[in-house]
């Protein structure tokens, strides 16, 4: 079953953009004078130049940021002067974005003035190299993650994140409210943003609506006044989609739920549950048990599955 929301995928930031978000995070200060800051960036991921400065310039990651640590001023510093000028030169004629100098190394003087020469930016950060390149990829990969937003009230139950959908009026919120009763914690209400990374989906609020949850009849209610700060999360971890059904639908959903359906976001299937909702139903006490059945799922029991087996054995005995 597809999904609905329009996926958005960034292709490029810029060198001033990821600065002015992640800088101060990873400890990065940009060199004077400043420059090269409109450059691309059009990779999520980093790059040590240590064989390019060799001479290999084959498969050079042009379109990520490069970073230089202590193995590669190291070789630099031990270069003829000619040779290192040849090798700097020929690394900053890749139109690379920008260069990240880790550990609080200096570039020599004229080894500054080829890459302003190019309007490369110069970036310096005192911490160790591999931190730079972990955390750094892990911003960007957020950045460039595809991004899609979806109607319906997202929930992290007993570490399972459910997200319920459904036509207007059909009662997710109260049936949230339920959830958040039995301990669950809000993620997002009416409009969820979603993720896609490294193969799994994340779903997160506006800022400004996070905490929050619309009910009809009573209004906008503060989720942490009423059920403490522990009954919010800023984002989860997309495990099951709960599409809530007319009444009218009761006989025409899956009543054994041997063969399990899948919700498509971003090209990742998510399990899908459908429950019909009608007078006299406890929606949430439903979606909790779907939420634990789950769980065990992913342990390897399968209730469904046990019963059918059971049934098989029934009908035909040794």
């Amino acid at each position: 079953m597809p999904a609905g929301g329009k996926r958005k995928v960034i292709k490029s930031i810029t060198v001033q953009e990821f600065i002015e978000r992640h800088g101060e995070d990873l400890g990065l200060s940009t060199e004077h004078p400043v420059m090269g800051l409109e450059r691309l960036i059009e990779e999520p991921a980093v790059n040590r130049p240590g064989l390019a400065l060799a001479g290999f310039f084959d498969y050079f990651a042009h379109m990520r940021i490069q970073v230089l640590g202590n193995s590669e001023i190291s070789y630099l510093d031990k270069l003829s002067d000619e040779v290192r000028i040849e090798r700097f030169t020929k690394l900053c004629d890749q139109d690379f974005p920008c260069l990240v100098v880790a550990r609080g190394h200096e570039l020599a003087a004229p080894l500054r003035k080829i890459a302003r020469d190019r309007n490369i930016a110069i970036i310096n950060s005192p911490r160790q190299t591999m931190s730079v390149l972990n955390d750094a990829t892990i911003r960007l990969e957020d950045e460039f993650a595809p991004r899609t937003l979806l109607h319906g009230c997202m929930v992290d139950y007993r570490g399972i994140g459910v997200m319920i959908m459904g036509q207007s009026g059909s009662g997710k919120s109260e049936t949230a409210i339920g959830l958040l009763e039995k301990g669950a914690a809000l993620v997002a209400d009416d409009v969820v943003n979603l993720k896609q990374i490294g193969g799994e989906l994340s779903a997160t609020a506006k800022d400004f609506a996070r905490g929050y949850l619309e009910m009809r009849g009573i209004g906008i209610i503060n989720v942490a006044n009423l059920y403490g700060l522990s009954a919010i999360r800023p984002e989860k971890r997309l495990d099951l989609v709960v599409d809530l059904k007319p009444a009218t639908d009761l006989n025409k959903v899956d009543r054994l739920g041997i063969s399990q359906k899948k919700f498509q976001i971003l090209d990742i299937e998510v399990p899908l549950v459908e429950i019909p909702v009608a007078a006299g139903r406890d929606t949430a006490r439903l979606i909790g048990v779907a939420a634990l059945d789950l769980q065990l799922r992913r342990i390897g029991y399968d209730m469904a599955d046990e019963f059918n087996q059971r049934l098989l054995a029934q009908m035909n005995p040794s």
